[in-house]
């Protein structure tokens, strides 16, 4: 029998996430807590005790919605911590219904992301100054298949 397996595309088998000790985890850096990519704005450590496990407080804000979200571990433990990547794209058009068409550095176009206009300030600037014929760059924020535009800033 012949073997006729056929793979129309794939990946280099790269994950969303990496595997980081709950002690060695710092303010200012990411973690997922509760299923969610968040930075960590506070982490408090406590001595171990009577089952043998220093634990590891871990407050975070989610990096998309802003929400705050808390997590314990034993400071021994593994966590995720999400690969966090940013691109900068110079904005071309702004769609009527939010859409962008945004270029990257080397020319190529993409028209898969969308402002948030009532429920971002952010967003509502972008869309103001783009209004005023300002030409902007966009800085978009990758992490676990999400994606956001996070900030904007005149092209000199």
């Amino acid at each position: 029998m012949e073997n006729d397996t056929q793979f129309d595309n794939g990946d280099a088998g790269a994950s969303d996430t990496i595997p980081i000790q709950a002690g060695s985890c710092k303010k200012g850096s990411f973690v997922v807590l509760k299923g969610n990519p968040c930075k960590i704005v506070e982490i408090t450590t406590s001595k171990t005790g009577k089952h043998g496990h220093a634990k590891a407080k871990i407050t975070g804000v989610d990096i998309f919605t802003g929400k705050k979200y808390m997590g314990l571990s034993p400071t021994s433990h593994n966590l995720m911590q999400p690969i966090v990547t940013k691109k900068d794209y110079e904005l071309i058009l702004i769609e009527d219904d939010g859409f962008l068409s945004l270029m990257d550095k080397d020319g190529s176009i993409r028209e898969d992301l969308c402002l948030d206009i009532p429920g971002d300030e952010i967003h509502l600037k972008i869309k103001e100054d783009f209004e005023c014929n300002k030409d902007l760059i966009l800085t978009v924020l990758k992490c676990m298949q999400k994606e956001k535009v996070i900030s904007s800033k005149e092209m000199k």
